[in-house]
C-alpha cells in the first residue's frame, strides 16, 4: 500500500510538473503617445493716417499749434486664443530750447465708448478680442493744443502706446476683472 501511495505521489508530481510546463501566457504591451499644445496669446498695434485704413501712420514734420492730425490706433489679436487687451497710453514732448514741456498739451481723442479707464491708468477694451479682430479704435485723432507757445517750435511729440493682452479663457468676465496682466507678473 505504501508503494501504491508513492507511485500515486510520483505521479501526481509528474502531471503537475508536465501541466505547469504547458501552460502559456498571451501577453502584449503597447505605447500611447497624445501631443497637447498649448494656445497662444499675441497681438500687435496698428496705427492708421487715414479713415479708411490704407495708409499707416508715420512721422509727421511742420504741425504747427490747433492742428489736428489724423492717427487711429487699434490693437489687433494676431494669436490663436480670444484676448483681453489693455493699453498704456503716454505722451511725450521733448524741446529743442528752453522750458518745461507739458504733455497735456498733446491730444488724443480717447474712445470712451469701447475702452474703460482703469484704476491702474490703463485704458481696458470692453470687449474680448477673437483671433484675427481688432479692437475699436482707442483714438482717431491727436490734437495739438493751440496754447502752445514759442517754446514749442521744433519740438518733438510723442504718442506711446504700448498694449498688452491676457487670455480670456477661465480669466474673468471683462477686461478689467481678468488676471495674468504682463506688468502684474
Amino acid at each position: 500500500m505504501k508503494r501504491k501511495l508513492l507511485l500515486l505521489s510520483v505521479l501526481a508530481i509528474c502531471v503537475a510538473t508536465l501541466a505547469a510546463g504547458t501552460l502559456a501566457y498571451f501577453s502584449a504591451d503597447g505605447t500611447a503617445r497624445n501631443v497637447i499644445t498649448t494656445g497662444n496669446v499675441s497681438i500687435a498695434v496698428e496705427e492708421w493716417a487715414d479713415a479708411d485704413k490704407t495708409q499707416p501712420f508715420e512721422d509727421l514734420t511742420g504741425i504747427m499749434p490747433g492742428t489736428t492730425v489724423t492717427k487711429i490706433a487699434e490693437v489687433r489679436n494676431t494669436g490663436e486664443a480670444d484676448a483681453w487687451i489693455r493699453v498704456r497710453l503716454t505722451s511725450d514732448i521733448r524741446l529743442t530750447g528752453d522750458g518745461t514741456p507739458d504733455p497735456s498739451l498733446v491730444k488724443p481723442d480717447l474712445n470712451t465708448t469701447d475702452w474703460t479707464l482703469g484704476p491702474d491708468g490703463y485704458l481696458y477694451c470692453n470687449k474680448a478680442i477673437r483671433p484675427g479682430e481688432t479692437t475699436a479704435p482707442l483714438f482717431t485723432c491727436v490734437t495739438f493744443d493751440a496754447g502752445m507757445g514759442n517754446e514749442y517750435q521744433d519740438a518733438t511729440a510723442t504718442v506711446h502706446v504700448a498694449a498688452e493682452a491676457v487670455q480670456t479663457a477661465n480669466n474673468g468676465v471683462t477686461a478689467l476683472e481678468a488676471l495674468g496682466w504682463p506688468t502684474q507678473g
